[in-house]
């Protein structure tokens, strides 16, 4: 499918944000009816098109808070977004998760000061808002995926020197680390707005498991089809 380019095109209420810009490409190119790209500012690509009837928007958010920040920031706050899901992947902490297993992240632990902006007096804890955790539960009770959830850790370092870093929040029970949900979370909840996290375990720190860069972009497809179907419930 060949895809239209309208930097003034239309932005929908509920945006999907994957971190990589090429799987936005890739999820507009092979979900939407009629995708346009409506920004290619700093290659951070978005799209807009019809799914199953509904307008939709899916984005990059680019890599690590400060980009998930301020994309999802101007989203809720100047351009009317009213809904933001995160789509994604995540290394495992926990030994019954598996390569390509989606995950649901209720809450949001992290080692980021990106809380610090808001203020507050005490250690807040990001978390899904309730009509971002209803649409993605109906949605893949509807299509018939399983998904795991429970507290995940957005960790600002991709890189950590101590290669034992991850056990302390394996002991909490903390799922495993992405590197973007919690200032989501945080910036939705600031702004009266909704947002959900929804990742596929691309690698496993028990098993050393990792899953192929072709996979990570294109071969997450159940957790693609959870979160345009919850999409569409958001819409309704």
């Amino acid at each position: 499918m060949s895809l239209s380019i309208d930097t003034n095109g239309p932005i929908a209420k509920t945006v999907l944000m994957p971190g990589d810009p090429l799987r936005a490409e890739f999820i507009a190119e092979n979900f939407l009816e009629n995708p346009i790209c409506y920004t290619k500012s700093r290659n951070m690509l978005g799209f807009t098109g019809k799914y199953k009837g509904t307008t939709l928007s899916v984005q990059g958010s680019g890599m690590g808070m400060p980009s998930m920040g301020i994309y999802s920031w101007e989203l809720f706050n100047e351009l009317g977004v009213d809904s933001i899901l995160r789509i994604g992947t995540m290394g495992a902490f926990q030994p019954e998760l598996h390569i390509g297993d989606v995950v649901l992240s209720l809450s949001a632990s992290t080692d980021s000061n990106y809380m610090d902006m808001f203020r507050l007096s005490g250690t807040y804890s990001p978390c899904i808002s309730l009509l971002a955790l209803r649409a993605l539960a109906k949605a893949a009770e509807q299509d018939g995926i399983s998904f795991a959830a429970g507290n995940t850790l957005s960790s600002d370092h991709l890189y950590e020197i101590d290669e034992n870093w991850w056990k302390p929040w394996k002991h909490m029970g903390v799922l495993g680390v992405e590197m973007e949900a919690a200032a989501l979370y945080a910036n939705a909840a600031y702004c009266g707005k909704n947002a959900g996290a929804l990742m596929t375990v691309s690698d496993h720190f028990i098993t050393g498991e990792k899953a192929s860069k072709e996979e990570r972009e294109h071969e997450f497809r159940s957790m693609m089809k959870i979160a345009l179907d919850a999409a569409v419930l958001l819409e309704k």
